[in-house]
């Protein structure tokens, strides 16, 4: 039985992919502070699972939904640094190392653009808080010369789910009849639904020909207004009061986050997957969102 090891494996993403790969016919061991699983600091327990393994998945880092603070900052770097050097490690001790090792990373490592769309040939990278975390977690993933081991650096964009991550807020904000445009409504939304994403983990894992950063979004980026009116219909809810820049601004002090999750323009364009034949299952919004609002009615 092949063994895949899902690092941060109980989170929104990682639970995804450790059910499917189960489901799927594989062992899936998972690295976690959460017990049962394999401690961060079960240095062997480690070791032994990446041992012969077909992939490792590294998901791990603390969520960046909180404010910028000096800790919280502190700990988003750390979450991400340090686990990515422990798994490097347990990696160059193995005698038959993970062939593929997929670290997360992000697609807000480019920069603000609404002129035009970032490819990993052309995009260019941004200044900021949440782009350094990113250039230093690529830094340290690509530091590890692996000679066994592909590596691929997935610059993931906002993942849409039922389950999780900014999905659930936003389909809350439309409930409440605040599902209107956030600032100007023209920053772009690079977004990818959760089940093309596991879509793509598997082309990596089959297409040994990928490694190196990878843009993991849809191709169709969307403006923010565009983004909220097609949620809205979705979720047949005709109006939505839009939030100005300065409200969000004061709403985001209370709710513990940051405007930049919002307001930031991402405009992302997978053209390594494109060019090597990936077909999306969800390519556009309405679609997505067809498919996960129907879900939510069945269960």
């Amino acid at each position: 039985m092949k063994k895949i090891i899902i690092a941060g494996g109980t989170g929104f993403i990682g639970d995804y992919l450790s059910h499917y790969f189960k489901n799927n016919g594989y062992k899936v061991s998972v690295i976690s502070r959460q017990a049962p699983h394999i401690q961060w600091t079960d240095t062997e327990g480690i070791a032994n699972a990446l041992e012969g393994a077909e992939c490792l998945i590294n998901m791990a880092g603390k969520s960046v939904d909180c404010r910028y603070n000096a800790a919280n900052k502190a700990a988003i770097l750390s979450s991400r640094i340090d686990t990515t050097q422990q798994l490097g490690e347990a990696i160059k001790a193995c005698k038959n190392p993970p062939k593929v090792w997929m670290n997360s990373s992000t697609a807000t490592i480019y920069r603000h653009e609404e002129a035009l769309a970032n490819t990993e040939s052309t995009g260019i990278l941004g200044e900021g808080f949440s782009v350094s975390v990113a250039k230093a977690w690529e830094e340290t993933f690509f530091s590890f010369n692996l000679p066994q081991t592909r590596q691929v650096a997935l610059r993931i964009a906002i993942v849409l789910g039922n389950a999780g991550g900014a999905f659930v807020p936003l389909k809350n904000l439309v409930k409440s009849g605040l599902g209107g445009q956030q600032g100007n409504g023209q920053q772009l939304f690079s977004w990818l639904h959760i089940e093309d994403l596991k879509n793509i983990l598997v082309f990596i894992l089959q297409n040994e020909q990928l490694k190196g950063a990878i843009n993991c979004v849809s191709p169709n980026a969307i403006q923010n207004k565009t983004m909220m009116q097609a949620l809205r219909k979705a979720m047949h809810k005709p109006f939505g009061l839009p939030a100005p820049k300065w409200l969000l601004q004061l709403g985001a002090r209370f709710i513990n986050t940051e405007t930049e999750l919002v307001l930031k323009s991402r405009w992302v364009y997978p053209e390594t997957l494109l060019n090597h034949g990936f077909q999306f299952q969800y390519p556009t919004i309405e679609l997505a969102l067809e498919n996960l609002i129907y879900k939510q009615l069945l269960t």
